[in-house]
């Protein structure tokens, strides 16, 4: 009875294959030979021809094949130059397989897709490979820091901090890029938020590249907008909205609860029960409330007027951020608003009044293309998942790579 077979092409160039033997374990083993009839002299880098036999046999695992585990055997011929003192010789690089890796080159690249969005660990124990070689591919292919040469333009930068552990002050700077196509890449991880290493990193982005640099987003940390202002004067600098209403927001919150405190002393228990659902409704936009969240607001508010106003004050702030239709027009309107602030005896507001105008011209800069850091922020639970998964990542090198492999690596291998 004859074996039904097929055919599978085996995507190696330059090679001739002498045999597939099928072992009793199951595995391939695919012996070839080069077809290529030259190298390199690595010394005088002339195209020689002369040979001069083969190194030993090597075998190395590949992908496999309809599950069986694949090997391909192959010796690497060498070849003499005699153009140099000595007639040194060289050993013929082959594009499939780099010298003294344990695999070939598209074994390292399922091993790195199989390492997006998940450890080292995991990989190694369904891989059936020790620790060390699912490391060492992430060691030999992917680099430890930015190379800028894959960029023609970096449109908008972003800059913010995350702690390697938690509960500790030990900040590193994940500095991010959103290109124009939409496309979020990491430019650098940085030891720590002094300007003095932020100010280095920026001006070591080649000029040609950083004059392409268009707008910064950042929290209020003062040091970076003023490393900013220094190194990237022509640069549009653009505190986030999101930092912006986590404060006025946040200021709005505490009448809240000082009113609720004080109603709950003052009030029956039958008539405070009534109120029961007000924390949730009052966090959320007026567009947003459900009837249900409009009938206990309406009822809050006519136990406190204060916090009526608190709330119709932070609606109109969030209304200029989303409807200015330009800077001029939203900074005309900010300037009222803060009238009307001073105006209706609330103090809650003051530290938040005092931000907006030390910062009046990056907090007014969102709207102009309307810019923010959500781009870095999404990243930054992106880390916080990696940094979960993988144990804690101290070593920023490695931080670096896993962090760039998870962003790019479906998008550069798959």
């Amino acid at each position: 009875m004859s074996t039904a077979q097929i055919t599978i092409p085996l995507d190696i160039p330059d090679v001739r294959v002498l045999q597939t033997p099928l072992t009793a374990q199951g595995e391939f083993i695919i012996t070839v030979e080069s077809t290529l009839p030259s190298a390199v002299c690595h010394r005088c880098g002339q195209m020689i021809r002369k040979s001069y036999g083969s190194d030993d046999w090597v075998t190395v695992p590949h992908l496999p094949i309809l599950g069986r585990p694949v090997y391909r055997r192959y010796r690497p011929k060498r070849y003499r130059c005699d153009s140099c003192d000595g007639h040194p010789t060289t050993t013929q690089p082959l594009m499939w397989h780099t010298p003294n890796s344990p695999q070939t080159n598209a074994y390292d690249t399922h091993l790195l897709l199989q390492l997006v969005n998940a450890t080292i660990e995991e990989v190694s124990l369904k891989e059936r490979l020790p620790y060390d070689i699912v490391l060492g591919v992430i060691e030999r292919r992917i680099a430890q820091q930015v190379d800028w040469t894959r960029y023609t333009a970096l449109g908008r930068l972003g800059l913010d901090e995350i702690a390697l552990k938690k509960g500790h002050r030990d900040f590193v700077v994940i500095v991010t890029a959103r290109l124009q196509d939409g496309q979020v890449v990491l430019l650098g991880v940085l030891p720590d938020r002094e300007k003095v290493t932020v100010k280095r990193f920026l001006l070591s982005i080649p000029t040609p590249l950083r004059e392409t640099i268009e707008t910064l987003c950042t929290d209020m940390y003062a040091g970076y907008i003023q490393v900013a202002r220094e190194a990237l004067p022509h640069v549009r600098i653009v505190v986030d909205r999101f930092h912006v209403a986590e404060q006025y927001r946040a200021a709005a919150d505490t009448v809240r609860k000082q009113e609720l405190k004080r109603l709950k002393q003052e009030l029956p228990q039958a008539d405070y029960q009534q109120l029961k659902g007000s924390l949730w409704a009052f966090r959320k936009n007026q567009a947003d409330l459900s009837p249900e969240e409009q009938t206990v607001l309406a009822r809050l508010f006519e136990y406190s007027v204060e916090l009526a106003a608190a709330y119709l004050l932070r609606e109109e702030l969030t209304a200029i951020f989303e409807q200015a239709p330009s800077q001029a027009q939203a900074q005309t309107e900010l300037r009222a608003w803060q009238e009307r602030v001073r105006h209706s005896g609330l103090t809650c507001f003051d530290a938040f009044l005092n931000t907006l105008d030390h910062w009046w011209t990056e907090i007014t800069n969102y709207l102009v293309h309307r810019d923010s850091s959500g781009f870095v922020e999404g990243l930054n639970n992106k880390i916080k998942v990696l940094k979960r998964r993988c144990y804690g990542l101290f070593n920023l090198g490695h931080l670096f790579q896993r962090i760039f492999l998870d962003l790019e690596g479906y998008r550069l291998l798959a």
